[in-house]
Order: C-alpha cells, then sequence, then structure tokens
C-alpha cells in the first residue's frame, strides 16, 4: 500500500461517514411569521401602529440643560445649573364616536444646587373629538408672547373638561376646571378662548374666572407676519387675586420675532406691568433679548437677557443659556 492509496482511501471513508451523518440531520423549521412595527399616517408623523390593534401611537421627548442666573438690586450674583426631561407618549385611533386620543407626559428635574430631582405625571388626558377631559396646561398657558418676561399668567395647569370648536379659520372653547383640593363648588374655575385667523394676523382671546376668589380675567393678542419675522402685541387686566393671576392688576406687551437666518431667531419684547401684586401706585417694566439657534433637527441652543424695574422692589436682571435637545 502506498501514500496514494491511503490518500484514496481516506476520502472515501470520509464521503460514507459524511453521507451518514446527512441522512440522520435534523433541518430547523422556519421561523413563524413576524407581524413587523407599521407606520401610520393617519394622524401625522412619528406614528406607528401597536401591534395586534388598529391604534396608533407615538413616543417624544425631550432633554433640556440650562444654566440660570440673576442679579437682583443689591443682592450678589446668583446662578444655578439644572437639567429637565419628559418623555411623551400619545395614542389615538378611529371609532364610532370619533377619533379617541390620549397624551402622557413624564417629567423629572435635576437640580445640584438643591440636591435633589423629583420624577412626576406633568400631563395626562382623554380626547374625544373636540372633548378634552384630565390633567393639562389650559388655553391660559398660550397667554403671552414668545419672549420670556411677559408673566402675568400664574395658574394653567389644572385637573379640567374643556370642549373646542374649531373650523380652517376659528376656534372657540370652554372649560371648567378645579383649582384647588378642597370640596364643593367654590373651588371650580371656568375659562374660554377664541381665535380667529384673518390672512397674516391671528386675533385671540381669553377670559377665566375664580368662583371662590369671585375675581376674573380677559386677556386679548394680537400676531401678525410682519417682514421676515412675527410681531405680537397683546393686553391683559385682571379684577383681582385669583388662582389664574397673581402678577398685576393689568399689562401690556409686545415682542417681534426676526429670524436672522434660516437656523436663528432673535426675539426683543417689552412689557409694561400696572398695580404690580395688586398694590396700587407698584407699577414696573421690563425689557428682554432672546436668540435661539437651531443647531441641526431635534437640537436648539437659545440664551435670552431680561432686565425688570419695579417701583418697590427695584430693578434685577435675569437670563438663561440653554441646549435642547427634542425627539
Amino acid at each position: 500500500m502506498n501514500i496514494k492509496s491511503l490518500l484514496i482511501g481516506s476520502a472515501a471513508a470520509l464521503a460514507v461517514v459524511s453521507g451518514a451523518q446527512a441522512a440522520d440531520a435534523i433541518v430547523a423549521a422556519e421561523p413563524e411569521p413576524m407581524e413587523y412595527v407599521r407606520v401610520c399616517d393617519a394622524f401625522g408623523t412619528g406614528y406607528f401602529y401597536i401591534p395586534g390593534t388598529e391604534t396608533c401611537l407615538k413616543i417624544g421627548g425631550e432633554i433640556r440643560v440650562s444654566y440660570d442666573w440673576n442679579k437682583d438690586d443689591g443682592a450678589d450674583f446668583g446662578g444655578d445649573f439644572t437639567t429637565r426631561a419628559r418623555v411623551t407618549f400619545e395614542a389615538r385611533n378611529d371609532s364610532e364616536v370619533g377619533t379617541i386620543g390620549s397624551y402622557i407626559r413624564i417629567e423629572g428635574n435635576s437640580d445640584s444646587a438643591t440636591q435633589g430631582n423629583d420624577v412626576q405625571l406633568d400631563q395626562a388626558y382623554i380626547t374625544v373629538g373636540g372633548f378634552k377631559a384630565g390633567y393639562f396646561l389650559t388655553w391660559l398657558d398660550d397667554v403671552g408672547t414668545a419672549s420670556e418676561g411677559d408673566a402675568f399668567i400664574d395658574g394653567a395647569k389644572f385637573d379640567s373638561v374643556s370642549y373646542t370648536y374649531a373650523s380652517d379659520a376659528f376656534t372657540v372653547g370652554l372649560g371648567v376646571d378645579e383649582l384647588d383640593t378642597t370640596a364643593g363648588f367654590d373651588d371650580l374655575g371656568v375659562q374660554g378662548f377664541a381665535s380667529a385667523s384673518l390672512g397674516a394676523a391671528t386675533v385671540s382671546a381669553w377670559g377665566a374666572y375664580d368662583f371662590d376668589a369671585e375675581e376674573g380675567l380677559v386677556v386679548g393678542e394680537v400676531s401678525a407676519d410682519l417682514g421676515p419675522g412675527t410681531f405680537e402685541l397683546y393686553a391683559g387686566y385682571a379684577s383681582g387675586f385669583s388662582t389664574y393671576a397673581q402678577t398685576a392688576e393689568w399689562t401690556v406687551g409686545a415682542a417681534y420675532g426676526f429670524k436672522a437666518t434660516e437656523k436663528l431667531t432673535i426675539t426683543p419684547s417689552a412689557n409694561y406691568w400696572g398695580d404690580v401684586d395688586f398694590l396700587d401706585g407698584n407699577d414696573a417694566w421690563g425689557a428682554g433679548l432672546l436668540a435661539e439657534y437651531q443647531i441641526a433637527t431635534g437640537l436648539k441652543a437659545s440664551a435670552t437677557v431680561d432686565y425688570y424695574d419695579e417701583d418697590l422692589a427695584g430693578d434685577s436682571w435675569s437670563g438663561f443659556v440653554r441646549l435642547t435637545r427634542s425627539f
């Protein structure tokens, strides 16, 4: 027997063994078909169908890192780093009673100055058509301009029930709010909202009444596209101290959001308040400058400087530098 014969014999033996193993091999079963997540475009971008249902879900969120500073009259300079995170869940589906929606927003805050952080339910509500019920920011949250120094409304988030009717150019709504945790009718408030689009301009009006305080407020605002930006002018009056308004008896303010470039918006603003803290003759005025730069999709940097001068409290400076990532 030579080397050639040994090689031929070994190859033949391997072929026989391999053939026997192949005859006894277990063939793996093909995987079951998978139901992949489907895109839902019935309610806008970002939604997908929850597998096995006709309900569309959208998940979003935001992280904001901020350095806030202030310098009051006669006081030392103060500054503080804070971080805020939000996660949102929106679900919608069509039904025999109209579109049913739900919204949940969870918010967490971290503040190294106080060595504390908290996570809480920030908003949660159900919508059926124009009907809305739950814990949410009401229309009063939209009062004011795009600036940071236009304070007038102090309470805008409540357990509420509201109804909104909207057409192409006109929106009107009415809501009932629970203003505190005491039992009885007196802890309720009512508010209304109306808005009309008139070409390049939009006119809006708000009204609210606190039954316990027996005080109300009214606000009117006009915004219009002028040149490379948007001009906003608003005025408000409160009959007295209430859950809704605690800042001043009346106010007027204006701002112009100037689109300097495709990514940079600069907004100068000015405001005046009469009878601050509802003290006769205690007036105040303020001015500010807000800059916002859209670094990339979902990433924005912003900074503001605001000046405030009150008859009784004196003057102060404040502002912030922020980086916001949204998705």
